[in-house]
């Protein structure tokens, strides 16, 4: 069986505080919260989605916030580094903005492309690329607009602790292609237009420590519900260990460790963040699955209230 994904689903992250983690995806940032509910297997936390105006595959940022959480360690078996992608001409806009909102901001340059490498609040490594390809996020706010938004993913920087085994795992099962290496990386690239380009860094960095700051896990793409079936025998095939398919609400998930530590997931591209409320609407309310809508009251006096709102360069 031959199988390729198109690229990142979504990219699932530990942050502290969660009016914190808002306050800087939504208000600096600008992207749209999509989703808002809680981690189905620990009710008491949010699960909060993030993305461009309707939270389409390859754009959605995801966070637990645990507050007073302790810190992470970034390192081998996680996600190193997020990259989200902007406009062509919009590289300037963003180094002025993170800059006017007071963000520390580094310049580097990989594979013949410019990146902004900054922190969110809570220590999560994260970069912006300008590329042509890729649709322009319809989401406006605070600010920003279709020209200057990211439009989701550029792709992700992994630290493995079996770079070759990582590679040969998204080159020979996941239907990656190698397009080059450059120094301590190599590169990948995905058929899809957005969170399609992986690149793997070669040299050791400290095993990571999950905690506020690093990534848990990164999602990829599977087309529909009979894809995902697939890619679990697919997997299985092939010498991994998924697990059952398990019912998120918006997209199915089958989850599995690479052999360099890493947490992967294949997850459906539909149903979608539009399926319990309306479009104009989607983010504004806690939303809850079925079978914990009767614990709602006690699960929402657990939560601390977060509210999307506009922030001023100087309020940051």
């Amino acid at each position: 069986m031959k199988k390729a994904t198109t690229g990142i689903h979504h990219i699932t992250a530990i942050v502290g505080d969660p009016q914190e983690n808002v306050d800087f995806c939504a208000g600096i940032l600008g992207l749209r919260l999509v989703k808002k509910t809680v981690n189905f297997d620990d009710p008491g936390t949010y699960h909060l989605y993030f993305g461009n105006e309707g939270g389409q595959p390859g754009t959605i940022m995801t966070f637990f916030p645990w507050p007073g959480a302790y810190k992470g360690r970034i390192g081998t078996g996680q996600v190193g580094v997020t990259t989200f992608v902007v406009p062509e001409n919009a590289f300037n806009f963003w180094e002025q903005r993170l800059s006017a909102f007071k963000i520390p901001v580094t310049k580097d340059s990989r594979f013949g492309e410019d990146y902004l490498q900054f922190e969110d609040p809570h220590g999560l490594q994260l970069e912006i690329v300008a590329r042509q390809e890729g649709p322009k996020s319809m989401w406006e706010f605070n600010g920003i607009t279709q020209d200057e938004a990211i439009k989701g993913f550029g792709g992700a920087i992994l630290f493995t602790a079996a770079p070759n085994q990582t590679i040969e795992l998204l080159e020979e099962v996941m239907g990656l292609e190698k397009v080059g290496q450059e120094g301590n990386y190599v590169r990948l690239l995905a058929k899809g237009d957005l969170g399609n380009i992986i690149d793997i860094k070669l040299t050791a960095s400290p095993r990571g420590q999950m905690g506020a700051g690093t990534v848990h896990h990164i999602a990829w793409r599977a087309n529909d519900f009979e894809d995902h079936q697939e890619w679990r025998q697919h997997l299985a095939e092939n010498g991994y260990y998924p697990t059952d398919i398990r019912d998120r609400q918006y997209f199915n998930a089958i989850y599995f460790r690479e052999a360099g530590g890493i947490l992967f997931e294949i997850a459906t591209d539909p149903p979608g963040f539009s399926r319990d409320e309306p479009f104009e609407k989607m983010g504004e309310q806690l939303m809850l699955p079925a079978w914990l809508e009767e614990k709602r009251e006690p699960i929402e006096d657990t939560l601390i209230p977060v509210t999307v709102r506009e922030l001023k360069e100087d309020e940051s």
